[in-house]
């Protein structure tokens, strides 16, 4: 079967262009057809005459509609006359095609910010009511712990303190050892110049205790365990598993929420407390191999330097950052919507919430006891 060319002949009637194709209309001939649309401008109102056309695909069909929307784009009228009726929902399919306007660039204007900052406002309100939710139930579940105490979830909460206390002991020893070996050697390489190396047990010992101790855990817990935690629940909730409970007459906050928040608020304090001996362990090293201090002279000026108060505020903050990780967690974990990439994402959030919080926190906890005297 011989196919004829494919032509696009114009004429110009009034104000008026008049297109005439014919041919074959198809991707073989992708070159030519290309040229012939690619046409000078002309009066803006245009009509087509596809009577002559003879076979059409998807990309003849594009160009002819690319040509018809030339005409509209330039205000004027374009249609397509005399179409035969096998090429009809061709050309009706691509015409629907990309009609949705380019996207503009975000206007730099008050309104456009003022509209931002209400939507950012509006996330964080929804967030901060999705934190003390969970906070309420994980209250009421302990209050109903309490009360009934046979209806308490003690395996689930020993479970998972083995998880989150026991099984990360190794890893929190391990950094912060290195951690507390890092702050005694830049100790020393700064207070040698000015012949106060003494000073770096103070340095040590205090900043451990109060700071970098309970706040290193934090993080290390925080993308440790909260992560788990959202993950797990997250693909709970992907599988139907909350709502089966629920279904069952069963509270997902005594099974789920308590004893997830409940083993990480005891955990904390004694990972804390690991990780400062390890810390001051390791700064008690690095002093002895770098600077030549014994570890009997260490020991001693590390209990000339600190206080009782010092190891206090440490512990207090250890169990609030760790009800603080495990509601973010939670809370997270329970906004994952239905696919994987929302468990993921909702995964990073609890990670990233939990350790600015604890920072946040941390900040706070500092100008309150500063502000108290201890």
């Amino acid at each position: 079967m011989i196919v004829a060319a494919p032509y696009l002949h114009r004429s110009t009637v009034g104000n008026r262009l008049q297109f005439a194709a014919g041919g074959a209309w198809t991707v073989d001939s992708a070159d030519a057809l290309t040229a012939l649309v690619n046409v000078p401008d002309g009066p803006e109102a245009a009509s087509i005459d596809l009577a002559e056309i003879d076979r059409l695909d998807t990309f003849g069909a594009w160009l002819l509609e690319r040509l018809a929307r030339r005409s509209r784009d330039a205000g004027g009228a374009a249609e397509m006359t005399r179409v035969p009726a096998r090429f009809r929902g061709l050309l009706d399919e691509v015409a629907a095609v990309n009609r949705v306007p380019a996207s503009q660039p975000p206007s730099r204007s008050l309104t456009a910010t003022l509209d931002a900052l209400d939507r950012r406002a509006a996330t964080f309100g929804s967030e901060l009511s999705d934190f003390m939710g969970v906070l309420g139930l994980v209250v009421v579940a302990l209050g109903r712990a309490i009360v009934h105490p046979r209806c308490s979830r003690l395996t689930a909460t020993v479970h998972h303190l083995d998880r989150v206390g026991w099984q990360a002991t190794g890893i929190i020893l391990l950094i912060t050892f290195l951690i507390g070996g890092i702050i005694a050697q830049q100790g020393l390489f700064n207070f040698r110049r000015f012949g106060a190396e003494d000073y770096v047990v103070s340095l040590v010992g205090i900043l451990v205790l109060r700071e970098i101790g309970v706040l290193l855990v934090a993080v290390m817990v925080a993308g440790r365990s909260g992560s788990a935690y959202t993950a797990e629940l997250g693909a709970m909730k992907m599988r139907e598993e909350i709502d089966a409970l629920r279904t069952m007459g069963v509270d997902p906050a005594d099974v789920l929420l308590l004893p997830r928040v409940l083993a990480l608020v005891i955990a904390m304090p004694l990972l804390t407390f690991i990780g400062s001996l390890a810390a001051l362990a390791g700064g008690g090293l690095v002093a002895w191999i770098y600077g030549g201090m014994s570890p009997l002279i260490y020991v001693t000026r590390l209990h000339e330097a600190v206080s009782g108060n010092d190891f206090i505020v440490g512990m207090v903050k250890a169990p609030i950052m760790a009800l603080v990780i495990g509601v973010v967690a939670c809370a997270e974990g329970l906004r994952v919507q239905g696919s994987a990439a929302s468990l993921g994402q909702q995964t990073t959030i609890s990670v990233v919430k939990s350790i600015f919080t604890v920072i946040v926190l941390d900040g706070l906890f500092a100008m309150f006891f500063a502000a108290i005297g201890v």
